[in-house]
């Protein structure tokens, strides 16, 4: 490894890296009754606002250090942990896929949404299809499991639950604050632009041809805690 190489640090990096230390430091927060390690996790959690900020280009980090401290509980409550999306791959008896325009960005997607309390991840899936397309579905199995932090398509730590579903009924109507179109595409006619294809694209293919396959995750990387760049090179 060259001089180079351990200076070159991607803006994913320090983003992943200043999400990872502000977990720690409020769920230290959280849970410590020393006045002492309050201070130093407080330290901490100012220097993951500054390399957040850093990686985002902003020059401003007081106020994202002010709401990570705001949003400290106690206990287990305290504990920070990724957010949850819930996410579907619907196919239709031709074996065409179901996808939505988001409204805000105009990219293509499949259905996808934050888990609700009060729903097992399968339900919400069901949810989602239907007030985001008005597709009624039935589950059929969980092809993925995505970090979004780690792939680059989430900055805030996140993991999404992809499940396979098939229609059972109901009729397209897209959401209306949501989606700005929504349809059924065969793979050779897919809209453009398409988000994030290249991860999950040929999953849901396979898994609407009928091909059965173990759910696909982000291998573990060795040890856990570095990233592919350094993991294979000690110095």
């Amino acid at each position: 490894m060259t001089t180079d190489d351990v200076f070159a640090v991607s803006a994913s990096d320090l983003l992943r890296w200043s999400e990872t230390l502000s977990g720690i430091a409020r769920t230290g927060l959280g849970f410590t009754k020393s006045l002492y390690e309050k201070e130093r996790f407080e330290e901490v959690l100012k220097v993951a606002a500054d390399m957040r900020a850093a990686a985002l280009e902003e020059a401003e980090s007081d106020a994202l250090f002010e709401e990570w401290l705001s949003t400290v509980g106690e206990g287990v409550a305290g504990y920070v942990t990724p957010k949850v999306a819930v996410a579907a791959v619907v196919s239709n008896d031709a074996g065409e896929l179901l996808l939505t325009q988001r409204a805000d960005s105009g990219w293509w997607l499949y259905p996808v949404g934050w888990a609700d309390v009060g729903y097992s991840p399968s339900e919400i899936a069901i949810k989602e299809v239907f007030e985001e397309t008005g597709i009624e579905c039935e589950v059929v199995s969980l092809i993925a499991v995505l970090d979004g932090l780690r792939l680059g398509f989430a900055r805030l730590p996140m993991y999404s639950l992809v499940f396979y579903c098939r229609m059972i009924g109901g009729e397209l109507r897209p959401h209306p604050l949501e989606t700005s179109a929504v349809g059924f595409f065969a793979r050779d006619s897919l809209p453009q632009p398409l988000a994030g294809a290249h991860r999950w694209l040929d999953l849901a293919f396979r898994a609407i041809g009928g091909e059965a396959f173990p759910t696909w995750y982000d291998p573990p990387r060795t040890p856990p805690w570095r990233s592919p760049a350094d993991a294979g090179d000690s110095g």
